[in-house]
């Protein structure tokens, strides 16, 4: 920011070509039969299982959502392409 002015006219942030081709080829990956499988694999193994339980260490807690955000992220590039 270089003014005032930059607080009045909103941000434009320019497409991150990187980005997009990186969601083009997650995408692709999970289409094929063999992908849905291991993403459904992913799926069951770290977002339907709980984060953290009552007893265990509060970092753990955070050590398994860092688990779950990668397959996150990965549902979210695949959506981005549909």
């Amino acid at each position: 920011m270089s003014g005032w002015d930059d607080l009045e006219t909103p941000a434009v942030a320019e497409p991150d070509p990187k980005r997009n081709d990186l969601d083009i080829w997650v995408a692709r990956t999970f289409a094929t039969e063999e992908g849905k499988k291991v993403l459904a694999w992913l799926r069951e193994q770290y977002l339907e299982h709980p984060a953290w339980q009552p007893g265990a260490e509060a970092t753990f807690g955070y050590w398994r959502e860092g688990q779950n955000s990668v397959v996150r992220d990965l549902e979210t590039r695949i959506a981005r392409m549909k």
